[in-house]
């Protein structure tokens, strides 16, 4: 088997704009159009693509049918009018009849792929059971393809969206195998969901948010929740906002934490794709547990 690729393997310059095409700032043309001069020794623009793109079997590091792990699709009703907002729930299988700490997981800006419910797994082998729903739900759900999540979730009514996340933790916090905590944590657009939920729930007891969007540093003085902050050290669209939402916290007294991990990517904690940093991933991840652990228990 061939050594795995990483973020060294790339041109900063073609990694910068593989982000882009990620968040919707370029087309695939466009991405492969901008990737041809990084194309050589036999490898195409569109093979720099591929490489570059989730690989979901290099990070599954709990399996579906783990018995170690109970999993199950949920439902609750949607405030928005979309019906019903749907997530995938997982607890350990070991629980029993003991209340667990809850945690809130929230996708990146593809929908709830086979990532996200590795991550909802190995939170329930933690002690916890975690609820990931699923933004793509209303327009048919993750549709298994990456590119294809992307055009649906740029579609999706932000607005309506975040009702149906405050739903859910409603939904997740009140649950009566629940011992009443509740924390959240996510990824890229959950990130930005994370901090934007810390700023309306005033009992949401800890919050994640990996190299997530910022709210306007106005809102930080409604920040209840204690903060554990993520970013990449290489990650100007989100960085450039972080100094003055800091400020903010900072003025308004927030507890809050923030670590910034050398030499690494956005996304460095997702394990499917040549961004991830396995140390600083494994860092990150140790951190977000025991926080969790000190803040629900």
């Amino acid at each position: 088997m061939p050594p795995r690729l990483t973020a060294q393997d790339f041109d900063q310059d073609l990694l910068i704009l593989f982000d882009a095409y990620v968040h919707g700032d370029v087309d695939r043309r466009g991405f492969l159009k901008g990737a041809q001069r990084f194309a050589k020794a036999g490898v195409t623009a569109a093979g720099l693509l591929a490489a570059l793109s989730p690989d979901f079997a290099l990070g599954q590091q709990v399996k579906p049918d783990d018995k170690r792990v109970k999993t199950e699709w949920a439902t609750l009703p949607s405030p928005a009018g979309y019906g019903q907002v749907r997530g995938y729930l997982a607890r350990p299988a070991a629980a029993g009849a003991n209340k667990l700490p809850a945690v809130l997981v929230i996708h990146e800006n593809r929908g709830l792929n086979p990532h996200i419910e590795d991550i909802a797994r190995r939170l329930a082998l933690d002690g916890f059971m975690a609820f990931a729903p699923d933004a793509l739900f209303p327009l048919g759900g993750y549709p298994g393809d990456e590119d294809k999540a992307r055009e649906k979730f740029g579609t999706l009514d932000q607005a309506k969206t975040r009702e149906d996340f405050l739903a859910a933790a409603a939904w997740l916090r009140a649950r009566p195998d629940g011992n009443g905590k509740m924390g959240a944590v996510g990824f890229c657009w959950g990130g930005g969901m994370v901090h934007w939920l810390a700023t309306r729930l005033p009992d949401l007891n800890a919050a994640v948010p990996f190299y997530g969007n910022t709210p306007a540093p106005q809102e930080a003085a409604k920040v209840r929740a204690p903060l554990l902050v993520q970013l990449a050290g290489t990650d100007e669209r989100i960085n450039a906002a972080w100094p003055a939402y800091e400020a903010a916290l900072k003025a308004a007294e927030a507890n809050f934490q923030v670590f910034q991990y050398a030499g690494t990517q956005h996304g460095f904690n997702n394990d499917t794709t040549p961004r991830y940093d396995a140390a600083a991933a494994k860092q990150a991840w140790d951190r977000t547990i025991a926080f969790f652990k000190a803040h629900l228990a």
